[in-house]
């Protein structure tokens, strides 16, 4: 490089400009790189607020997700030169860097990052201002670290929020296919900022999520866009009312009085919700009472639609709304697939008799509502609502999209193929693959539902009696189909009249019909599912008729003492409605008041057990099991692996024992055998061999002595060792029986012997009673354990303790011995919760001086860093909350 010294004639000054700007590029790519690299540092520091929720997690390790039954909108606007809602579109380098490239630097973004994102990608709904400035901003798109499962680790996804939801995809790229998650905001989410400048707490109905932005400025435009949309969910009478969903949603335009305003619209029965913002809302409008039409643009006068511009109104379709007594209010849509779709929506909110919207199909069940459903009417025989052997060449209800109506006639084809192939047992995962496959389909497009609904009545319905084969397999696939989810108006209307019309206890075909109409008032009763049928209910309702049975489906229940217990379900059947069931057939009480909780073991084989919560459904539970193990056996068949259920005790108050059953006090009794004997509980030689002895008699009886006959002697005392045995595997600590030689086994059984025997004469239930009373004089009976090491941070210096979480607070106990160290009452809990890879808990000592404050850091397995947060949650008393 030239000295700058050196005379002006002798530099070359244009190549010093090149080699100055060549170096400059390699510094900003350096400074990006190490901002990326500070970035990922940061992200990796998890909020200290506690998680809460044990389900807490990523929802791409889940099969099927939560699918809200619901037309959503793909509103499109047009960013022509005298659009109002034109805006200026850079590409920043995000755009051009793959999932796993450097991210951008803080002052490499703009302002305002929806005009940064890449054009070619950006949803074309992300625009977020308003015509007039005023609006904020409902959508947005764009790079976010999110925390990832049961690992804790950080992952780089591409989020679009759109229409209440979150969805992230793996790249941009990826908009166009199923979603790896799906996150629903309603008003009961709410957003907690990170101890980092770039992280934020996202918590759902159904768990919490941790997302980390590139930098602070970005996070801050997250956080305004999802505080608007939460606002406005807060607005909504969904929140109210929170099991109604909404006909059709999304960003329109509306026009009135000359003036434009991009406004968030909801269609709610016959009520149309819009508002800019929780303070300034702009609905609702009763449609109930209106007339709605759209509007023909090239002959249009209206001075109000005038006075918005004919630039915008150019890019739009156009639907309005004439209420009674009151000016039109005009809807301006960006797509003539979704204009068709809202026009037709919000003529039936309407209750218009008109028969000139929507598809043939739908312009035919107006018809049939015209005239009340008159079982003799011509229409029922029209070609359109009845059995074809032909595919059809468009979908019969309107759809706001394209690529939706080329769906649509897949999925005819689909459910063409189970109607139309007999059902044969040894090929049965033919039907089950096809129903799967169009059912998860219409669970990923919500807009599919009534399709599929219509499309199964139509071609259960035969113009003239015939071959009754086709329409049954038909019915079956429909009794999946509404065991999953339900139409809107007015095709709930038409599902329900050809039900009734067709329920018949005397044939087989009418037996489907009543049990179809049994799984639409549990669904209407429950709410929708979020994951397809399994292959256990599927083949349960092709097989056999579940007419007959009031619970079609079963499964068993394990519990700690070796048994299990069948237990009826049906496909809308939560976990409390289960526990309901199985806590009558057995003799127990609530989970409130006996503590106890429904497990399933992992799908993975692994030794890790989930408690499921109340709300979710037992057949959703089965199937994302059955897909998850699917996904992690692949080229296995395992078709008769299934999940396991266990019902055990999870949380343990005293104040709850004076009310115990037996057959509570019993399974405790073997609950906390099993801590016994894997070192979970203390216990002397001589106290494990008396407690064996008691559960001996609890569960065998009387102690058989040997014969003393010579004949049969040796035989019996062969059964006799071969019992004692049994019994010293099963009940004594395995720590106690590692390494012994044979005649020390022979020593045990012989002192087992002799304990047992001393028992004679007594019931189960007095040994259950002498049993529960020498464990109970352990301070920690019922806490829950889990082994962890304190890391160098922490005050206790010890390799490994047991965390012991109990009513009381939360005790660490000494590794080898069990002796309490030291306890921490929830009183003097602060947070909690976990730290990377570990568990964290902060506590506060008001009678420590030097150190009122002090942050303890655990290691211990991943699966258990993710259980612990919500064993201490459900602990916790009620002052702690207030």
């Amino acid at each position: 490089m030239a000295d700058l010294s050196e005379p002006e004639g002798t530099v070359n000054w244009k190549e010093r400009c090149l080699t100055l700007e060549s170096q400059l590029m390699k510094f900003r790519l350096q400074a990006s790189k190490i901002r990326e690299l500070l970035a990922e540092k940061k992200a990796t520091q998890i909020s200290n607020s506690p998680f809460i929720d044990e389900s807490s997690g990523s929802e791409e390790e889940e099969s099927s997700r939560s699918s809200s039954r619901t037309s959503e909108s793909d509103s499109r606007c047009r960013s022509g030169p005298g659009s109002p809602r034109a805006m200026k579109r850079g590409v920043s380098l995000s755009s051009v860097t793959s999932d796993s490239d450097y991210a951008i630097p803080p002052d490499a973004y703009s302002v305002d990052t929806d005009y940064s994102e890449p054009e070619q990608k950006l949803p074309k709904t992300s625009s977020s201002s308003s015509d007039n400035g005023k609006n904020e901003p409902l959508e947005k798109s764009g790079y976010l670290l999110k925390m990832s499962g049961k690992v804790k680790t950080w992952k780089r996804r591409w989020f679009v929020l759109k229409g209440g939801e979150l969805l992230y995809y793996k790249s941009p790229s990826d908009v166009i296919r199923k979603p790896q998650g799906q996150i629903e905001l309603n008003a009961s989410s709410h957003i907690e900022r990170g101890d980092g400048k770039q992280t934020i707490q996202l918590t759902t109905e159904k768990r919490t999520y941790y997302l980390t932005a590139d930098s602070p400025n970005i996070l801050e435009e997250w956080i305004k866009v999802l505080q608007n949309v939460l606002k406005i969910q807060a607005a909504s009478p969904l929140f109210i009312q929170p099991e109604i969903k909404p006909t059709m949603k999304g960003l329109l335009t509306k026009v009135k009085h000359g003036y434009s305003k991009r406004v968030w619209c909801t269609l709610v029965g016959k009520t149309l919700y819009y508002f800019r913002n929780q303070e300034d809302k702009v609905g609702p409008l009763l449609v109930s009472t209106a007339k709605v039409e759209e509007v023909d643009r090239s002959c249009d006068s209206d001075e109000d639609y005038e006075a918005s511009g004919r630039s915008l109104l150019s890019t739009h379709y156009t639907v309005v709304i004439h209420p009674k007594d009151q000016g039109p209010t005009y809807l301006l849509i960006g797509s003539k697939h979704e204009k068709d779709t809202w026009l037709y929506h919000l003529t039936v909110a309407a209750g218009s008799t008109s028969v000139n919207v929507g598809s043939e199909f739908e312009q035919l069940i107006c018809k049939l509502l015209n005239v009340e459903g008159d079982t003799t009417s011509q229409i029922w025989r029209h070609p359109t609502l009845c059995h074809s052997k032909e595919g059809i060449t468009c979908p019969l209800t309107t759809l706001p999209s394209e690529a939706l109506q080329t769906e649509a006639i897949k999925l005819f084809k689909t459910c063409q193929l189970f109607i139309n192939a007999a059902v044969d047992s040894p090929a049965i995962d033919y039907h089950v693959s096809l129903a799967q496959s169009a059912l998860q389909i219409c669970l990923t497009h919500p807009e599919l539902q009534n399709e599929i609904c219509c499309q199964l009545i139509k071609q259960t319905r035969r113009r003239h009696p015939q071959n009754q084969t086709g329409p049954i397999q038909g019915l079956q696939l429909l009794a999946l189909c509404v065991g999953l989810f339900l139409p809107q108006h007015p095709f709930l209307w038409l599902l329900k009249l050809h039900l009734k019309k067709n329920a018949d206890s005397r044939t087989e075909f009418g037996k489907y019909a009543i049990y179809c109409q049994r799984c639409v008032e549990r669904t209407q009763q429950n709410g929708d599912r979020e994951a397809r049928p399994s292959r256990m209910e599927i083949l349960s309702t092709l097989l056999r008729n579940p007419y007959h049975h009031s619970l079609p489906f079963s499964i068993p229940v394990h519990f700690m003492n070796g048994i299990y217990q069948v237990v009826g379900f049906d496909a809308s059947t939560t976990v409390d409605e289960f526990l309901n069931t199985l806590n009558q057939d057995t003799g127990m009480r609530k989970p409130a008041q006996s503590g106890f909780a429904l497990f399933s073991d992992d799908p993975s084989g692994k030794d890790i057990e989930h408690c499921l919560q109340g709300n979710i459904k037992i057949c959703d539970i089965i199937s994302k099991w059955e897909q998850a193990s699917k996904e992690q056996h692949p080229g296995k068949c395992e078709g008769t692996r299934t999940v396991r259920l266990t019902y055990k005790n999870r949380l343990y108050f005293s104040v709850q024992v004076h009310g115990e059953t037996d057959r509570e006090k019993l399974l405790l009794v073997y609950q906390t055998n099993d801590q016994i004997v894997n070192g979970l509980f203390p216990v002397n030689k001589e106290l494990a061999m008396e407690l064996s002895a008691l559960l001996a008699q609890v569960e065998i009886g009387d102690f058989e002595r040997p014969f003393s006959t010579p004949a049969g002697q040796v035989t019996s005392q062969s059964k006799s060792n071969q019992t004692l045995k049994q019994v010293l595997e099963r009940f004594y600590p395995k720590r106690y029986r590692l390494g012994c030689s044979e005649e020390q086994l022979r020593q045990l059984c012989q002192r087992l012997s002799t304990r047992w025997m001393a028992l004679r004469g007594h019931s189960a239930a007095d040994c259950v009673r002498i049993y529960l009373t020498v464990a109970r004089k352990w301070s920690f009976f019922g806490a829950k354990l889990f082994a962890a090491k304190p890391l160098a941070t922490s005050s206790l210096e010890k390799s490994f303790i047991w965390f012991a979480v109990h009513e009381d607070g939360i005790s660490i106990l000494d590794y080898s011995t069990m002796r309490l160290t030291v306890t921490y009452t929830y009183k003097s809990l602060m947070t909690f919760g976990g730290y990377q890879d570990d568990f964290m808990l902060v506590v506060n000592d008001a009678q420590t001086k030097d150190k009122a404050t002090e942050k303890l850091l655990f290691a211990m397995t991943k699966p258990k860093v993710g259980i612990l947060p919500g064993i201490v949650f459900h602990h916790l008393p009620l002052f702690y909350f207030f």
